[in-house]
C-alpha cells in the first residue's frame, strides 16, 4: 500500500474511532488520543507493506505453542471489546505497541527496537508517544503468565501482528527469539518516533518515509 493511501486510510479510520469518547485508552492525554490512531494505522500499513519489519532475529525453537498465544491474544481483545461495549477495540493499540517497540530501530547503528523490551521501562514507558500504551502491556500481562517462556519483546512484536490479521488486515510474516533486558539503560534517544501530523499530508508522508529510512535500507 502507498504510503499516501495509507495515510488517507489511516485519518478515515481515526476520524471514526476518536467520535467515541469512552476510550480510556488515552483519556488521560487529550493530544496523544488525536496522534494515537493515525501513528497506530499508518504504522500498521505500511509495516505491513514492508513485512512488518521489527528488528527480528531469526526464528529459534520455542517452548510454547504460538497458536495457543494467538488464541488468548485474541481473547483480550475480543473481552476488552466486550467490556468496554462502545464499538472501540484495544486491536489498535496492540499495533501501536508493537510499532513502537520496533520504531526506534536504527540500521546505522543497531540500537533501538522491539529486542530487549526496553518499553516496559522507563526512560521509553514514559515517553509522550508512548502515553496509554501501559494499557496494552497491562493487557498482555495475563497472556504472559500464561506463557513466561515467551519473552515480552516477542510477546508484545506477536501481539501487534495478530491484531493486524485478526482485524482483517494481511498476514504478517513474524520471527520468535527475540529476548528481554532487564531494565532501559540502552534504551535510545527520545525523538526516534514519528509525528502524527507535520502540518500537511505531504509532510507527513516525507517524515515518515525519514523514520522508515532510518530503520532499513533505502533500496527498494
Amino acid at each position: 500500500m502507498a504510503l499516501r493511501q495509507t495515510l488517507t486510510l489511516a485519518r478515515s479510520v481515526a476520524t471514526q474511532q476518536m467520535r467515541h469518547q469512552a476510550v480510556r485508552t488515552f483519556a488521560a492525554q487529550p493530544t496523544a488520543r488525536k496522534a494515537t490512531p493515525l501513528i497506530a494505522l499508518a504504522g500498521a500499513g505500511v509495516v505491513g507493506a514492508t513485512t512488518m519489519y521489527l528488528a527480528s532475529p531469526a526464528s529459534t525453537g520455542s517452548s510454547y505453542d504460538l497458536e495457543a498465544v494467538r488464541a488468548e491474544i485474541e481473547k483480550t481483545i475480543d473481552d476488552e471489546e466486550e467490556r468496554r461495549g462502545d464499538g472501540t477495540s484495544i486491536g489498535p493499540t496492540y499495533v501501536r505497541l508493537a510499532w513502537h517497540c520496533a520504531g526506534t530501530f536504527s540500521k546505522v547503528d543497531g540500537t533501538g527496537g522491539s529486542n530487549g523490551c526496553r518499553m516496559r521501562f522507563g526512560p521509553e514507558a514514559g515517553w509522550g508517544a508512548n502515553a496509554g500504551l501501559s494499557t496494552a502491556r497491562i493487557s498482555l500481562e495475563a497472556v504472559h503468565t500464561k506463557f513466561p517462556a515467551m519473552s515480552y519483546a516477542d510477546l508484545y512484536t506477536f501481539a501487534g501482528k495478530v491484531a493486524v490479521e485478526k482485524m482483517g488486515g494481511p498476514t504478517i510474516p513474524w520471527s520468535a527469539g527475540r529476548s528481554d533486558l532487564p531494565d532501559g539503560t540502552t534504551s535510545p534517544p527520545d525523538g526516534r518516533l514519528p509525528n502524527a501530523d507535520m502540518g500537511s499530508e505531504d509532510a507527513t508522508a516525507s517524515h515518515l518515509r525519514d523514520i522508515f529510512y532510518r530503520m532499513v535500507s533505502r533500496k527498494g
